[in-house]
């Protein structure tokens, strides 16, 4: 943690925040004074997050159930989170993850469907019901999207990552577009990250290392450290990007390609 107050006034909501990568980036914002929003499809492990988060005296935070994949649950939370907690200045979307299946010519359209509809759609859903809220906010609005390196080199999990390459577009579309009410929306493109869905694999993801130039996968507080910066006045002249995360993944092409199977199957659905 830095010490800064840079969502001090600001209130954020955070999808797929029970675990993992969503957890970290709640605890990351709340301890620089964000009045945070902790929403999840699990909502014990939402409740219990919102109940551990450090913070200024004065700012409360609140947990809501939450089915990206679901419209109306989307709305319904997204509307409650502003009425109760004053409004909404950044939106961060975490929610997502992969399945088992088959190489590609064995994937049927139930598991591609299933990728886009939570990779893709979920993460629309969610900036679609936030934007009129974002536009009336004059504390720097802003969305920060969780992608995959998945999306910008091959990796396999072909519907996982089409989907999370959506995201690319669909960040700078909504940067264009959305720039003009002055809201930034960026996103990050985490590599391997130690979080629960490695739990029961064989050696979890330190096996993975090798192929990290700085000789490490990722930790969650590397990919909320990102979120913060990006959602932050100090990126106030960023819009339209994807921040690759990765430990140096991007530099070694050769290496990437030897291990496709290897890394095609690090997600499971709705865990980061």
């Amino acid at each position: 943690m830095t010490g800064l107050l840079r969502f001090s006034g600001r209130t954020v909501l955070i999808t797929g925040a029970g675990y993992g990568i969503g957890r970290a980036c709640a605890f990351r914002l709340a301890a620089e004074g964000a009045r945070t929003a902790v929403t999840d499809l699990d909502e014990s492990a939402a409740r219990a997050v919102a109940a551990e988060l450090p913070g200024p005296d004065g700012v409360d935070h609140a947990a809501y159930p939450m089915d990206v994949t679901d419209t109306d649950s989307v709305n319904r939370t997204v509307d409650q989170v502003a009425a109760d907690l004053g409004g909404l200045d950044v939106l961060i979307n975490v929610a997502g993850g992969d399945t088992m299946h088959g190489a590609f010519e064995e994937t049927e359209d139930e598991v591609w469907a299933r990728m886009l509809d939570l990779n893709l759609l979920g993460v629309v859903r969610c900036c679609r019901a936030a934007t009129p809220h974002l536009r009336r906010s004059t504390r720097a609005p802003g969305i920060v999207t969780i992608s995959s390196i998945n999306g910008l080199t091959a990796l396999g999990s072909e519907p996982y990552s089409a989907a999370k390459a959506g995201l690319s577009s669909l960040t700078t579309n909504l940067a264009h577009s959305l720039g003009r009410d002055g809201i930034r929306v960026n996103a990050v493109a985490p590599a391997t990250i130690k979080t629960r869905v490695w739990d029961d694999q064989p050696g979890g993801a330190d096996r993975l290392r090798g192929l990290y130039p700085l000789g490490r996968v990722g930790e969650p507080d590397d990919v909320a450290a990102a979120v913060a910066f990006l959602a932050s006045s100090d990126a106030a002249w960023i819009t339209g990007h994807v921040l690759p995360v990765d430990g140096g993944l991007l530099t070694s092409h050769g290496s990437i390609s030897q291990c496709r199977p290897n890394l095609a199957r690090r997600h499971e659905v709705r865990n980061r």
